[in-house]
């Protein structure tokens, strides 16, 4: 196995650019094409690029009127919708700083946030976002305003900077160059304090253009994509600057529960998501086959579409048998799963967490190429992806355009190259632990193949060490356990314990759908927690995890909680990332009970 990787950068930027450039460079290759459409009573609606422009430009008129200064730091508390975007870029055309905040933030981290950055201007989305900034209003020495979109904020700002001159924005705009603050986004983190990712106009220039310049592939033939992650988020942010120089269309919905119906009006070419997501569509079309009585020919197909997408790798290909056998598949079944995805969609990049080899061969199967991708919030999402032309399942891929990545002597993935973050905000102690000499710690484990890719193998700081010695990595065993439509979430326990249990909770989403497809009544997710069936099909979901490890690192023990792990409940981050120190506090009764009867 290598020990590091790196890929040379192909586009350049100058030094005295930034993200308003690559805006207005849009703008100039067609004014007037789509850059974004809005869901109005049910249609999708274009926005020109000049009109996006018009309006980022009153907005930022209006901030400047709001007293907004050079190097300001404004909050946006919003859902994943166009308002976010266009205060967004107004913010960067005002020459100032946005702050986002996830709008599931508690009181506590509200507060937090607006004083640790020094917000001066807060726009939030609804009333209740602004009772919850009202509540802490006392501890934001430096909040001097906020203003709430659904009241109309965006029509106030355009109104109240009207009489701001065209020279002064464009003054404004040129304020900063490419090692200036863009943004500052704050962890969510698993554990402690979120800590405040400084990240700078150069960080999102030269990883977008470099990445469009590197998946070009994925952007021909009018490029669309849906979002719907939190903007709040860095992948979702990354996305969204993305979209510009990739000259695609966006469209976006906060709402998760009308993703699928979206998906099929909007017709994406190209998606990214957190592998969740993919989880969720194979097992919703599993069970809908199964309730309508084609339960088994979906079973055939799918096992088709993967071993199809399998021998794509090999020598020769798919034998002739066998391409027939996937397009009688085709017919039959995922044809239909490519519909309901809006018939057009042919990339996906999944980050996040591990997709699985079995997904990706499925979802390949059926037409959809998904490319994992690595990075986190400090490396402007993305360090690496697999590439179109030479994707491999079960890696993230060779490192980015401008990015190079090593194993430490530990095993910890280090990079540095033109997307790591330059610092935490205020805190130079953290800053200085992150890094070793220009290399950011990202606090992950992996390898680097022949080829330079890299495959993550778990993280540093949740390695299990059993009673007996032996290290666990919990999310090999969680990710694939994970999958099985009942289970929602899964936490792995075990540290310095006789051996390796888990935690786990079922899916309310799911529930319903498995209990018809088995010929059962409906039942709460608490029944269903007790129920032999339930356990059964559980049980076996467990022994087929357990063959991806050595029996010392298997699963002997299961206990299924009677609630899910959310994000109101404290138990995940906004990005669905288990909170293991809180799971661990708030359910040691139940950790305790899977070692009760174990005798030494």
């Amino acid at each position: 196995m290598a020990q590091s990787s790196s890929s040379p950068l192909l586009v350049e930027s100058s030094p005295d650019s930034n993200l308003n450039d690559l805006l207005a460079a849009r703008v100039a290759r067609g004014p007037g094409a789509p850059l974004l459409e809005r869901l109005e009573r049910g249609t999708w609606t274009p926005v020109s690029a000049g009109r996006f422009h018009d309006e980022v430009t009153a907005t930022a008129k209006g901030l400047l009127a709001h007293g907004v200064a050079a190097g300001d730091r404004v909050a946006i508390m919003c859902r994943t919708r166009w308002e976010w975007s266009v205060l967004d870029w107004a913010v960067w055309a005002a020459g100032a700083v946005s702050v986002p905040v996830y709008e599931t933030s508690s009181a506590e981290q509200v507060a937090w946030i607006l004083a640790d950055a020094d917000v001066s201007l807060a726009v939030v989305e609804t009333a209740a976002h602004a009772a919850v900034v009202a509540e802490v209003r006392d501890h934001c020495p430096t909040l001097r305003e906020v203003l709430t979109v659904d009241e109309g904020a965006l029509a106030t700002l355009a109104a109240d900077g009207a009489p701001v001159e065209d020279a002064e924005l464009e003054r404004r705009a040129r304020c900063a160059g490419l090692e200036d603050p863009a943004t500052i986004i704050y962890t969510s983190g698993t554990t402690g304090r979120p800590k405040g990712v400084v990240l700078t106009h150069g960080n999102f220039v030269r990883i977008t253009v470099n990445a469009r310049a590197r998946l070009a592939q994925v952007f021909v033939d009018q490029p669309r994509t849906l979002l719907f992650m939190p903007l709040a988020h860095v992948f979702a942010r990354f996305v969204n600057v993305l979209v510009i120089p990739a000259d695609a269309v966006i469209g976006y919905t906060p709402d998760p529960a009308t993703l699928m119906a979206d998906m099929a009006t909007f017709r994406p070419t190209f998606l990214l998501a957190v592998p969740r997501v993919f989880e969720k569509v194979y097992n919703a079309s599993e069970q809908k086959a199964a309730i309508g009585g084609k339960g088994s020919i979906f079973q055939r197909a799918a096992k088709t579409a993967i071993v199809y997408s399998r021998a794509l790798d090999t020598p020769g290909g798919p034998s002739p048998w066998l391409r027939l056998q996937h397009k009688v598949a085709d017919v039959l079944v995922l044809s239909k799963i490519r519909a309901a995805l809006g018939g057009r969609l042919l990339w996906a990049v999944s980050g996040g967490a591990p997709l699985g080899e079995r997904l990706g061969h499925f979802f390949r199967g059926v037409g959809l190429v998904v490319l994992e991708g690595y990075g986190l919030t400090e490396t402007t999402a993305p360090l690496c992806v697999n590439v179109p032309e030479n994707a491999k399942i079960g890696t993230v891929g060779p490192p980015l355009p401008g990015t190079q990545l090593r194993i430490g002597a530990d095993g910890e993935i280090e990079a540095r190259g033109i997307q790591v973050f330059t610092g935490y905000h205020a805190n130079p102690a953290a800053t200085a632990e992150a890094m070793d000499d220009g290399w950011f710690r990202t606090g992950d484990l992996g390898s680097i193949d022949e080829d330079g890719y890299l495959r993550i193998t778990g993280r540093k700081k949740e390695i299990i060490v059993t009673a007996g010695g032996k290290n666990v990595v919990p999310s090999v065993l969680e990710d694939r356990l994970r999958g099985h439509p009942l289970v929602s979430q899964v936490v792995v326990v075990g540290d310095q314990r006789p051996f390796v249990g888990a935690l786990v909770t079922l899916d309310a989403d799911g529930l319903p759908g498995w209990l018809a497809a088995h010929g059962k009544p409906p039942m709460s997710v608490a029944e269903a927690a007790q129920d032999p069936d339930v356990l059964e099909s559980l049980d076996k979901a467990v022994e087929y995890t357990n063959k991806a490890v050595s029996r010392a690192e298997s699963i002997r023990k299961y206990r299924v909680l009677d609630r899910d792990l959310t994000i109101a409940s404290g138990h995940l981050t906004p990005k669905l990332s288990v909170r293991r120190p809180e799971v661990l506090k708030d359910f040691a009764a139940d950790v305790d009970a899977l070692y009760a009867e174990h005798r030494d």
